[in-house]
Order: structure tokens, then sequence, then C-alpha cells
């Protein structure tokens, strides 16, 4: 239950923390070309980290991380390629539309996030996330219509929901490599996506901008994308994808919140109705329990971990206290409690 209420504080630390992209982008777009504003971010995001682990002399010398390897690397690389399209489709998404209904609309990627984990990564989805799903869906639908009466699509929310799904898709990625050294991740995604992005700029966009709005695109791309995925790649290894990304739903009323006090948008009703039902949808999504009787196959792998749980009762390493990295090899174990689908619990139903 411990390991359970650390990764959802991470998850929600995340959120909150990526909360604050959609207003402040907003701001940034009026002065800089959302190409280039999607290479900065990411940019801030991988030298920010670097800085850190550079300035963190203890985590340099004694990581208890587990490091990348080979075997890793096409996670990776789909990985920085959705990251390169992803937020490129948002900031455009957000020169065309509100930011608080762009914030709102970010919650699709729980939607977009889950039913990619259960159709290419077989996670168990329960009937009451799907129930969730469903509402979250419906709130997205309501914000993409620009006119009900017409039933005319807003292109801006369409440029959102694509970005959602590629964050989707991304976040099965990046599951596949939540048991490895999360800064290591954030640091290939940062200056690998914003490489990739800043490309596409050159070719197709407009690097201009003044020094202070590089400065502070790139502080932006540091909280709301450095920390924010740090946190979120560790929340990963305890609550699954699709759970992760159900708390990381925080992150969308947190920008709504921002839009309206900083940006003073106007609240519109249908706005209202998709919030209402965002709400509904998002608890539903939190409120799931899974339990019942599932078999663990013996395993071998590396990774951070600590032998105070069930799961780490293995007997080939020495007795050590507190987190460590090692290669260690679970066996066969059949056994009922409740789970979430983390990197020891992602068995077919």
């Amino acid at each position: 239950m411990k390991k359970k209420n650390t990764a959802v504080v991470y998850a929600i630390l995340a959120a909150l923390l990526f909360g604050m992209n959609a207003p402040f982008s907003k701001l940034l777009l009026e002065e800089i070309d959302p190409l280039f504003l999607a290479a900065l971010l990411y940019l801030g995001a991988g030298l920010g980290m670097t800085i850190l682990t550079v300035l963190n002399k203890t985590r340099r010398t004694a990581s208890k991380e587990a490091r990348l390897t080979k075997k890793e690397l096409p996670a990776v690389i789909m990985m920085i390629l959705l990251d390169i399209a992803a937020p490129i489709f948002l900031l455009m998404g957000i020169s065309l539309t509100n930011s608080s209904t762009a914030a709102l609309l970010g919650n699709f990627e729980i939607a977009a996030t889950s039913i990619i984990a259960m159709i290419f990564f077989k996670e168990a989805i329960g009937k009451r996330m799907w129930v969730a799903i469903g509402f979250i869906s419906l709130a997205s639908i309501i914000l993409t219509i620009s006119d009900a009466m017409t039933i005319n699509l807003s292109i801006g929310a369409v440029f959102v929901i694509l970005a959602c799904i590629c964050w989707g898709f991304e976040n099965n990625c990046t599951r596949n490599l939540s048991i490895k050294d999360p800064v290591q991740v954030v640091v290939l995604k940062g200056f690998g996506s914003g490489l990739g992005a800043l490309l596409i700029a050159a070719i197709w966009g407009d690097l201009s901008g003044s020094l202070i709005d590089i400065i502070l695109a790139m502080a932006l791309g540091f909280v709301a994308y450095g920390l924010s995925i740090f946190f979120y790649v560790k929340a990963q290894r305890g609550l699954g994808a699709s759970r992760t990304s159900a708390y990381y739903a925080a992150a969308p009323f947190m920008g709504v919140l921002i839009s309206w006090l900083v940006l003073k948008e106007p609240i519109t009703v249908s706005f209202l109705m998709a919030l209402a039902i965002m709400l509904l949808g998002t608890w539903l999504a939190l409120s799931e329990d899974h339990e019942h009787a599932h078999t663990h196959l013996e395993e071998t792998h590396d990774h951070s971990h600590n032998h105070d749980d069930e799961h780490h009762l293995h007997a080939d390493h020495p007795p050590v206290k507190g987190e460590h990295c090692h290669e260690h090899t679970h066996n066969n174990t059949v056994h009922s409690h409740c789970h979430l689908p983390d990197v020891h619990h992602r068995h077919l139903h």
C-alpha cells in the first residue's frame, strides 16, 4: 500500500507540473512560433535534468537506478518520435483555441492511453475504467464541437486530440522504460525530441524570438516537461500506463484554473458541461479497485527495488537495506492481493 501511495504522489506531482504547460504556452505563442516552442520546451527539459544530475554528486557516484540498454532502444526511438509530434500538435491546437479548452481536452489522453494499453500491450481494463473512458471521451467530444447546432469541429480541439493520441502511444512506450533510470529517460527524451522538433522548426517554422522568451520557454519545459516526466516515469513503475494517466487527469484541471485566473478566458455552458462529465469520468478512473488470484511467471530483470515487499524476497543476492539496483530473478508464484498493472503485474486476464 505504501508503494502504491508513493506512486500516486508521483503521478499527481507530474500532473500538477504539466498542468502549467497549456496556459503559459499560450502566452509564449504570442512571441514564438509553435514549432520552435515545441523544440524549446523539450530542450529545456533535457538541459535542466542534465544540470541537476551534474550538480547532484551523490547521484553520480551512487545511483540506485538501472541504466538503459540496447534492448530498450526501439522503445526509446518510438518515444522520441512520438514526443516530436505530440507537442507540435498540442501547441498548434493551443494557438487555435482557448488554453482552458486545450487543457481540459488533455484528459482524452487517459482514454487514448488506456485503449492502446489494452489493445497493444494487453493491460487489463475493468468495467469501471471502461465507464470512465466513456465519460472522458464524451466530454472531449463536447469540447471538440464548436457549434452544436451545425456540428462544426474546432480545428484547434482536433489538434489537441491528435496530441493526446500521440502521447497515448508514447505513454505505453515509456511504460516499458519505467523500471529504468527516470533521469536518463527524461534527458534522452528532452534532447532527442527537442533536436528533432528544432530541425522541423528550422525547415517549416520560424526560429526567431527574444532571448528572454527563449529562456522562459526552456524554463517552462524544465518544469512542465522535465520534472513532470521524471515523476511520471516513477509513477508508472507502481501504477502501470492506464492508471498513471488516470491520476495525470489532474493536469488539465490545473491548466484550466491557471487559464481562468491568469488569462481571464471566458467560461461557456458547453465547457461547464464537459467539466462536470470529465470530473465524473476522472473520479471513476481513480476509484477503480482490482484484485484476483494471479500468477507470476519466472522472470529475470534489473531495476531499482528493495527487499521489503513480497515480490522481492529473492535469495540470489546478499541482504541489502533500502533501495538498490541489481539483476534478480522472480520465481513462479501464485497469490491474490489488490494490485495494479505495474512492472510485476502485467499478466493476462
